[in-house]
């Protein structure tokens, strides 16, 4: 039978049925044995057909792993180390400014570096699990580097050695002239970015993971799958919901030693939930790097440039038939923008490694070059989430917050009630919403990912200008009562913030909900690693991207003589002008989008595919076979 296997020499769409010459017993023994590993004889459908394989890289059997019952580990893991991240990135921007005394755009630029790196290094955690470790080993490992640098930053707030110097319970940190130590400083930065290292390994790797747990070849875990990404962003808010409220509130009142010790006891639980449900988790293998793959293509295109796509699809490069009856090969495409990467297979006498690639290769390149432009316009959104962490926090700072006369909020859980807003919305759009659109769209998803994505980009320009009125609103009563001190409380209810950071709950289950599903989606198979770690690098991108616009704003309205729009006394910046500025940036990236959104082509259903080489054993054409299912 393998001697009968003969090599193809093309898939292009216009294949004829001279292609491939293979004997119809030949054929029919192979799909035979294709069939069988996909799990077709081993019992009606009782293994997975997408490849998962156990830690021991055995097949799986579907009814004893994956699914919701592997999934609830994932998610609580997610739960509570959502809770130990925003337990520390919440408050942080106020941990800067009253410990290390720094200032409105130094404080706040700090932790929109902090949390981009956090969101870049899920590239290289993406890479290390796709070429070397696999996804369950790279997030084990990274996992403990990541409860390293949080138990460091715990100590480091704690120890009188390691925290900055305090003057006394009887003078408040504002007021406090005494500064850290270079070398407390450092180490400080250093457990922050130590943990930003670890991130980078669970990130990219524990979402796609979670989706793993679900075959695309089965119907009923398809279905499931849609909505795993809707949960799962639920489970991050809802750990997110008890930092911004709980721990926001311990830092504020019992320390932050106490406040950073318990996000570390979470992290630690965290892990030994995930490892708890290891018995029942599917494993996709490690099948090289798709950063590596892509390079390839790129640079045998450029090597190549002057080579003509021939007309005869035989002259271009493709692998033998074993690689196409592997489970989970996406039915090739071709994109009329990217045409131009068919010349990295194009057959033309050489054959070194970066200078000849499969049609294969070719094709899984476009699909995630072509998701570009859309990475591209999704740096901006990033950005405004970013202000809800500093900007409005530090807004929060000179409201009155007090609700009665012993209790009174900590600025930071504003946060809070993008949590509610947003787990309440997730709720009735998975619930409600995507059940009646489906009816009138016929679209599993009720609506397509870019109309969902289109929608959170709107609500993104009426929030910022949301947020100017209420920062006029704030300075209107600033100079009505005639304050000008940087720490004078404003006679205005902290709660004057809250429609901006209710819409933006809102907004997040349009956008970031449907973001991080689109970049899953729309990757190859074997590239759902760097498709997750697209949707981090855009978050990362969007707070570098904030550290810029703030910086750059801040020192530009300064010129010729002029105050400046932000300074580190709020009553006396104009926060509104900036809030503007950004709702008139948000609207051009709106029209951006628009624009990308209109050219941009789905991925064809990975089904049809599957059920047309379930179905081969019974075609007596073969030739009919592999052009309707290769081509």
């Amino acid at each position: 039978m393998n001697n009968g296997r003969q090599r193809l020499s093309s898939i292009n769409s216009s294949c004829t049925l001279n292609c491939v010459q293979i004997k119809h017993r030949e054929m029919t023994m192979t799909m035979e044995r294709v069939v069988e590993e996909n799990g077709k004889t081993r019992g009606d459908d009782e293994y997975t057909k997408d490849g998962t394989v156990d830690l021991m890289g055995n097949p799986v059997l579907r009814s004893n792993t994956g699914r919701w019952r592997a999934t609830s580990f994932i998610v609580g893991y997610e739960a509570f180390e959502r809770m130990a991240f925003y337990g520390i990135s919440t408050n942080l921007v106020l941990y800067l400014t009253r410990k290390l005394h720094e200032g409105t755009v130094k404080s706040s630029n700090n932790v929109t570096n902090w949390v981009g790196t956090v969101w870049l290094t899920p590239i290289l955690g993406a890479y290390i699990a796709d070429a070397h470790l696999g996804r369950y080993w790279t997030f084990i490992v990274s996992a403990f580097i990541y409860l390293g640098g949080m138990s460091l930053l715990t100590l480091v707030v704690s120890l009188k050695s390691l925290r900055p110097p305090s003057c006394g319970d009887s003078i408040k940190d504002v007021d406090c002239d005494k500064q850290a130590s270079p070398f407390q400083v450092g180490i400080f930065y250093c457990a922050l970015y130590i943990i930003a290292l670890g991130t980078g390994g669970t990130k990219p790797n524990i979402s796609t993971m979670g989706a793993d747990q679900f075959d695309e070849f089965e119907p009923t875990e398809k279905t499931q799958k849609i909505s795993f990404f809707n949960w799962w962003v639920f489970s991050i808010f809802f750990g997110t919901l008890f930092a911004s409220t709980f721990l926001v509130y311990i830092q504020d009142h019992a320390g932050w030693g106490l406040g950073y010790g318990l996000p570390t006891i979470g992290l630690f639980l965290s892990i030994l939930v995930f490892l708890a449900g290891s018995p029942y988790y599917r494993h996709q293998p490690a099948s090289g790097s798709p950063l590596t793959k892509m390079a390839r293509v790129l640079i045998a295109t450029i090597r190549k440039w002057d080579v003509v796509v021939p007309d005869d699809p035989k002259e271009l490069h493709e692998l033998n038939l074993d690689e196409y009856s592997k489970p989970g090969k996406y039915r090739i495409e071709h994109s009329p923008l990217l045409i131009i990467l068919d010349k990295a297979a194009v057959v033309d006498g050489r054959s070194p490694h970066w200078m000849l690639c499969t049609v294969t290769e070719v094709e899984e390149t476009k699909q995630m070059v072509k998701m570009v432009p859309i990475l591209l316009v999704s740096f901006l959104p990033s950005t405004l989430i970013a202000q809800g962490h500093t900007l409005f926090i530090k807004q929060g700072t000179t409201l009155v917050r007090s609700i009665g006369p012993h209790f009174s909020i900590p600025p930071a859980s504003l946060v809070a009630f993008i949590t509610i807003f947003m787990l309440i919305t997730v709720v009735i759009y998975d619930k409600f919403l995507v059940p009646t659109l489906r009816s009138y769209t016929k679209n599993p998803r009720g609506i397509p990912m870019l109309q969902r994505l289109g929608i959170g980009l709107v609500m993104h320009v009426i929030i910022m200008i949301i947020a100017s009125v209420c920062e006029r609103k704030r300075l209107n009563v600033i100079k009505d009562h005639g304050i000008t001190k940087k720490n004078q409380i404003v006679p205005l209810s902290i709660f004057i913030l809250l429609p901006q950071y209710a819409l933006m709950g809102v907004a997040d289950t349009f956008w970031e909900v449907g973001r991080l599903e689109f970049f899953y989606d729309q990757a190859p198979k074997s590239m759902k690693s760097l498709g997750t770690a697209y949707y981090t690098t855009s978050l990362s991108m969007g707070n570098f991207l904030s550290s810029f616009i703030l910086t750059t704003v801040s020192d530009f309205t300064k010129r010729d003589g002029h105050k400046g729009w932000i300074l580190d006394n709020l009553n006396v910046s104009r926060l509104d002008y900036f809030y503007a500025f950004y709702a008139v940036l948000s609207f051009i990236n709106l029209l951006f989008f628009l624009l990308a959104a209109n050219f941009f082509v789905y991925n064809k259903e990975q089904d049809d595919a599957t059920m047309e080489l379930e179905n081969v054993k019974d075609t007596s054409d073969t030739n009919a076979f592999f052009k309707d299912v290769i081509m």
